[in-house]
């Protein structure tokens, strides 16, 4: 089995990348399952109906989302609807979505379960019971588990990766836009990196205008956050699945942009 997983759309920009060099990546790797976290892909906050089904319509097979689930006041008419978007499954009880996805290709079914992270970020439910709970109703299903981990802290993304080395096999990090040169396959068979990286402007902060990010730094006080124009970047890692074992043998990252060209 094979997964490709596009890390935090950011914007038009992001969209565009996506647009243009997904097809390029599903040629190129010929994955079973393609997931994308969506959280900033409407103008760096949130996801609307419109750019959702875009995704689905372009390759992907479940959307993923983060701390910028409801930023789009739009997302509470059709995320119920929304079979294959997901939001962080520790959200409180009640909240409208789901955290935990199934889609099949290939005689395969894969689980895809979104969880974020306390750490730095609001409070929510646990995300390592909740793992443990849906992994759990997973395993009634399919053997294949992919986590994208929503998370700030390293050190609670690491921590993660490892208390479900075995159980998954994979557990990505998304949340901090910046692709960490971590991945690897852990020793039980699940394959990790802390932070797949953003889908975006190349030359923002974070994907955000640079000047008003320094301006904040510099003088502490507010500003609008706007999604940085010019070039742009993707990051993504695609995932190899023994069928046999059960266990990942390859995690691969990939990043094109201005200093990384894409080579098909």
């Amino acid at each position: 089995m094979i997964i490709l997983f596009v890390g935090d759309v950011v914007g038009s920009p992001g969209r565009q990348m996506v647009k243009e060099y997904l097809p390029k990546l599903k040629k190129k790797y010929s994955p079973h399952f393609t997931i994308i976290n969506g959280e900033n892909a409407a103008h760096g906050k949130g996801i609307t109906e419109g750019i959702y089904r875009s995704f689905i319509e372009g390759g992907a097979d479940v959307i993923t989302m983060g701390n910028h689930t409801w930023n789009k006041k739009e997302i509470f008419d059709f995320i119920d609807d929304a079979k294959q978007l997901i939001r962080p499954a520790n959200f409180p009880t009640g909240n409208p979505g789901k955290g935990i996805a199934y889609v099949k290709s290939a005689g395969k079914e894969l689980a895809v379960i979104n969880l974020q992270g306390r750490t730095f970020l609001p409070p929510i439910d646990c995300p390592f019971q909740k793992a443990d709970e849906l992994i759990g109703e997973a395993k009634k299903r399919t053997p294949y588990i992919f986590v994208d981990f929503h998370a700030e802290a390293t050190s609670e993304k690491l921590a993660m990766g490892w208390y479900l080395d075995g159980r998954a096999q994979a557990v990505v990090g998304t949340h901090t836009h910046v692709q960490t040169a971590d991945n690897r396959v852990l020793p039980e068979g699940t394959a990790f990196i802390t932070d797949v990286g953003m889908t975006g402007p190349y030359n923002g902060i974070l994907g955000v205008e640079r000047e008003t990010i320094i301006k904040r730094f510099k003088t502490g006080l507010p500003g609008r956050f706007e999604v940085a124009e010019g070039p742009t970047s993707l990051s993504a890692v695609v995932i190899q699945i023994n069928d046999q074992t059960k266990k990942a043998v390859k995690i691969e990252r990939i990043l094109i942009n201005d200093d990384h060209m894409f080579f098909e």
